[in-house]
């Protein structure tokens, strides 16, 4: 298996400026899982895997849009309730998402349970958890390349000295600009990068900052990608664990430390991917991209930004 991606799988409603959806399927692991598939596919890789949990609520159609999109659910438990809910909604440039009520549910007592037979990918990436579960997802696989760690503002306000802790054992750690900021109690965003850059010891700093694009502090230097200039800005929601999960699933490809250079072509595939989850309410653009409309798209990013990464 290339990519293990543990996190939420949830049932989202919101309201932005293009509508309301009520039960979208959403969660890190549902929005990371389907990016990685897709480049799974593209690259014709070694399979994707998700480890979550959800209530007996769950829709049956909604697991076969997993395995439909080549994704191994084998360490999805399903338990008594109901699952994970949250509504929000998002207003002005929908840079920040209003949380209006969040119902755990089935995901307040979620434990990961790694499947033995998904344990050893080539890439863990642990979506936004609470650090000991983060930590407890770290003690159960054994990653043959590298491990990929999100986090919140929430984690860093209660939890920072397990945030910490957990940081140091992974080799890339993705942050948005606020998160960075508030992390490093500094205001000056590069100054504040470099600073939660050293916490990691010699690993990798991904900082998304939305229309702004992506910087990434790597040991060989800084990557700084702009973001692909969509004017489709329908729903942010999931954004950044679609931008993960296809870095993921680049990164998945090869051995050894990641260069500079590979990084650089893994942030431009997560930047194009990213631009087409926000053009459409919940996970259905992501599902329902192709190759040909992917790479036309590319395509037209690299002649805007003259970008000259590809392999």
């Amino acid at each position: 298996m290339d990519v293990l991606i543990v996190g939420s799988l949830a049932y989202d409603s919101l309201e932005t400026p293009s509508g309301i959806r009520e039960d979208e399927l959403g969660g890190s692991a549902s929005y990371g899982g389907f990016s990685a598939a897709f480049h799974n596919k593209r690259l014709s890789g070694n399979g994707i895997g998700i480890v979550g949990v959800v209530g007996e609520d769950f829709v049956d159609e909604h697991m076969e849009w997993y395995v439909e999109s080549g994704i191994d659910i084998s360490g999805i438990e399903i338990v008594q309730g109901k699952t994970f809910r949250w509504r929000g909604s998002y207003h002005g440039d929908m840079s920040e998402a209003i949380t209006h009520e969040t119902q755990l549910n089935a995901f307040e007592d979620f434990i990961p349970k790694i499947p033995s037979s998904i344990g050893s990918p080539k890439v863990v990436m642990c979506a936004n958890l609470v650090p000991s579960i983060q930590k407890s997802v770290l003690d159960q696989t054994n990653p043959t390349r590298l491990t990929i760690l999100d986090s919140m503002n929430l984690w860093i306000e209660i939890a920072k000295e397990e945030l910490l802790s957990v940081i140091k054992r992974v080799e890339i750690l993705v942050l948005n600009d606020g998160e960075v900021k508030m992390l490093a109690e500094n205001d000056n965003l590069i100054q504040a990068s470099f600073y939660v850059h050293s916490l990691m010891g010699n690993g990798i700093l991904v900082v998304k900052r939305g229309e702004h694009g992506v910087i990434a502090i790597h040991p060989e230097g800084i990557v700084s990608i702009p973001a692909y200039p969509t004017t489709e800005l329908v729903d942010p929601t999931g954004c950044g664990d679609t931008f993960a999960g296809a870095m993921a699933a680049e990164l998945s490809q090869r051995d050894g430390e990641v260069t500079k250079l590979e990084l650089a072509e893994a942030l431009v595939h997560a930047t194009i991917t990213a631009s087409f989850t926000i053009e459409q309410f919940g996970t259905g653009k992501i599902r329902a991209l192709n190759i040909e409309n992917y790479n036309s798209r590319l395509i037209s990013y690299r002649e805007m930004t003259r970008t000259n990464t590809n392999n």
